[in-house]
């Protein structure tokens, strides 16, 4: 009987291990939007304010149309750090973002994509993993209670509510023809 007593006590443990830490996943997922977004936005701005560095580090790097290039990559870690930061489309939003880290991964730390199982490390660190790690979570978990998303998807769910207790129930299809279709 002890031992059912224990297993029990150990559950309501584990129970209420899961319900704090899950009380912490909206408040992480801010904290992380917040500081990602942000440093998304400084990145793309950089970019922005002298398109000239980027687009001759491009140019280098073999990347194909280096000026358009350097705008779209700033352009889209600006917007899109923005809206990160408020959480406003942003699983949609980590998707370009995610992409763009990719590609920095592919074109400018290339050694370090490469050696990802001989030298995890030289991965970790490269410039783009931190940026890439924080998108995937934000498309992998979306952006938390804290955010324009979880109150535009409230709004739209109680829209679509409303519209369904108006509307008349469906009625059934009734075949009334007189014409018959002989089999």
């Amino acid at each position: 009987m002890k031992l059912d007593k224990l297993i029990v006590l150990a559950r309501a443990g584990y129970d209420l291990l899961v319900k704090g830490a899950s009380s912490l996943q909206s408040p992480l997922l801010l904290v992380i939007r917040l500081y990602w977004g942000w440093q998304f936005f400084l990145s793309g701005k950089g970019k922005l304010e002298d398109l000239s560095g980027p687009t001759e580090f491009f140019t280098t790097l073999g990347i194909p149309f280096p000026a358009f290039s350097a705008a779209l990559a700033g352009t889209t870690e600006c917007v899109g750090g923005l809206l990160l930061l408020i959480g406003l489309a942003s699983r949609l939003v980590t998707i370009p973002l995610i992409v763009t880290m990719l590609v920095a991964y592919i074109t400018a730390d290339r050694e370090a994509l490469t050696s990802i199982y001989s030298d995890p490390d030289k991965f970790l660190g490269a410039t783009p993993f931190l940026f890439l790690f924080a998108s995937v979570l934000i498309f992998v978990f979306g952006p938390g209670a804290f955010s324009v998303d979880r109150l535009v998807g409230r709004k739209v769910t109680a829209i679509a509510d409303h519209a369904a207790q108006k509307q008349e129930p469906a009625k059934p299809f009734v075949h009334d023809s007189k014409r018959a279709i002989a089999h």
